[in-house]
């Protein structure tokens, strides 16, 4: 293994800092209506901010300085203003400010909303000055609509909608009067259904429900005025499909690209006569047009990697977002390739290409992606990568993070488990059965394999994750001690019945559709998955790093863990932030890679 990079004050900076320090560029989203203004969350002196972009010009203007960043924006259909999230440091609790577009940072920013801070639950904004503003906290969630034009004044908002259970304002018709809901007034919020509401009164002009199990998702609304077509993306086979729905009607066209994998996303093309839709395969997603008329279907930009992002524009073109393992991110024009913004000397240095494996599992094949270190032989010191969600997945999409640990000479494996997107319903629903455990069989079988292959070395087996990656970490480490020898846990749940009482009612809300109860209904379910339960069991050091603002994963129940730990005779170091569930800090992101790796060289064996 290669010697630890050297501290903060080497020059120049190794690689891996560099990945960390490079400049990053979000997928700009443009005005429906002024198409050459665009919001665009990107870092400026290490710290993601909200800028206001002129694409034919090229010129950014920065609208944000705060001390954790801000990275949640939109702007409005006429590009008047740009709106951002104004949260505490990380808490994700606030309200929405405002301010017009091209003004810098210094600019005294609106709060146009007035209603008492929340949780974000969707912000949707009409030509004519209407915003439709999703809440929610332990009221539940209320969606409330507003005008906020030239005469807006003695204005006050209207109620639409109030449920003790989630909900999300998703998408608004572009006349700004139909506002079309995802809601879980079922109990089960990781399979909402549909209503579309009219934003003047607040009646119900229709429903869509799939019923349990089959979850309906609003994408997007015709962009035509009048039209009352919506994008919906549904469970109603066993890969997520696409279908347009007129609410007016509740005529129910299906969309069928003929294509392997499941929809990720779709929009509609400007002029309405086309989608562009997001495809996710084995790990990679890629991006089509498909033509409403003919049915025809046309592979748009990068056909290889993972597309990110997508945007179609009036002229046809596209904006995307896209990178590989091995090629760093870059946000580009489809038809040129063209990088659409460079923030100075930008220039990333690259990483290995994943290899695709495949390992038997208890429940099939279980797919992974393996980065071998360029020096070394095997069998390679690996750090087995599990992945946040758990409704996401592990992609052929480049990663500073992993490619830190490939420079050190480490194998990095990343496993898509039983939870992961992207491979069926059946398999994104299958950890249901017994939560934690579900998930990490799939991992240890994969690692299993790859060990008797002689490519990963048991002994120096790290398993390391972020969010869930951080709790299916340590509860591996309780459950399967004999497999790791060390383990790394990114902002995890770590005592689930207390991480439950303290957490944010969206996560409550989850956590009850997953169990299929809350902790006082279903205690023996909380028990048997929660790491602290076998707390008595783990062996290897560990690290932990958490966020003291996280409304996520939050931090009570990290010390309830870390003390418990101690008290059974166990290694433990707690590297705690000032911030939330992650940083948009360049220089935290640093610190934080840099005590990982200088964690598994005090550790592990060499």
């Amino acid at each position: 293994m290669t010697t630890l990079s050297p501290g903060p004050s080497a020059w120049p900076p190794p690689d891996w800092e560099r990945r960390f320090r490079a400049r990053r560029v979000g997928l700009p989203e443009w005005a429906a209506q002024a198409p050459d203004r665009a919001v665009v969350v990107a870092s400026v002196g290490g710290t993601l901010e909200v800028h206001s972009w002129t694409p034919s010009t090229r010129t950014l203007v920065r609208a944000t300085e705060r001390t954790n960043g801000t990275t949640d924006a939109t702007i409005d259909p006429l590009g008047t203003w740009i709106w951002w999230f104004d949260d505490t440091d990380g808490d994700e609790f606030g309200q929405w400010r405002r301010q017009p577009f091209g003004s810098p940072a210094y600019t005294r920013a609106e709060r146009p909303i007035p209603l008492p801070d929340a949780y974000d639950a969707g912000l949707l904004l009409a030509e004519d000055g209407t915003v439709v503003v999703g809440r929610s906290g332990d009221f539940g969630t209320q969606v409330h609509a507003l005008y906020v034009g030239p005469a807006a004044a003695g204005t006050s908002p209207r109620l639409l909608y109030a449920h003790t259970e989630p909900a999300e304002a998703a998408a608004l018709s572009r006349d700004g009067n139909l506002v079309a809901l995802e809601h879980s007034e079922r109990g089960d919020s990781r399979h909402p259904a549909l209503r579309v509401l009219r934003a003047d009164t607040g009646a119900t002009l229709a429903d869509l429900d799939d019923g349990p199990g089959h979850g309906l998702f609003a994408l997007d609304f015709a962009p035509i005025p009048g039209d009352t077509r919506l994008l919906v993306r549904h469970e109603r086979t066993d890969v997520a499909g696409l279908l347009i729905w007129d609410v007016a009607t509740s005529g129910v066209r299906p969309v069928d690209l003929g294509l392997p994998g499941e929809v990720a996303d779709a929009q509609w093309y400007p002029h309405g006569r086309s989608l562009l839709i997001a495809m996710d395969h084995e790990a990679r997603t890629l991006t089509y047009r498909y033509d409403l008329a003919d049915g025809s279907v046309h592979q748009v930009g990068s056909t290889t990697g993972t597309v990110s992002g997508a945007t179609a524009r009036p002229d046809g073109d596209v904006w995307l977002a896209r990178s590989s393992a091995a090629e760093p991110r870059d946000v580009i024009e489809a038809s040129t390739g063209k990088t659409l913004i460079t923030l100075g000397e930008n220039r990333v240095p690259g990483s290995v290409p994943v290899e695709d494996v495949w390992a038997e599992g208890p429940a099939g094949r279980v797919h992974a992606l393996l980065r071998r270190p360029v020096e070394g032989s095997e069998p390679f010191p690996v750090v087995v990568e599990v992945h946040g969600g758990p409704t996401w997945h592990e992609s052929d999409s480049f990663s500073p993070y992993a490619a830190a640990w490939v420079d050190h000479g480490y194998a990095v494996l990343s496993v898509n488990y039983r939870g992961s997107t992207g491979y069926g319903n059946a398999w994104r629903d299958a950890l249901e059965g017994r939560v934690g455990h579900t998930e990490l069989e799939d991992i240890a079988a994969v690692h299993e394999a790859l060990a008797e292959a002689g490519v990963v070395d048991r002994e120096r087996s790290i398993l390391a994750g972020a969010s869930w990656g951080g709790y299916l970490t340590l509860l591996g480490l309780g459950t399967q001690p004999d497999r790791w020898a060390l383990g790394i846990a990114g902002v995890p749940v770590a005592d689930y019945v207390s991480a439950y009482a303290d957490e944010m009612d969206a996560l409550q809300a989850f956590d009850r559709s997953l169990f299929g109860g809350s902790p006082s209904q279903v205690p023996q379910a909380y028990t048997d998955s929660s790491p602290i339960t076998y707390v008595g069991q783990v062996r290897a050091p560990v690290l932990i790093l958490a966020g003291k603002n996280d409304p996520r994963c939050p931090f009570k129940q990290i010390e309830n863990y870390v003390d418990m730990l101690r008290s059974h005779g166990g290694e433990v170091e707690l590297y705690t932030y000032d911030a939330g569930h992650g940083s948009a800090v360049d220089d935290e992101r640093v610190r934080q890679m840099r005590a990982e790796l200088e964690f598994a060289t005090r550790h592990l064996p060499a």
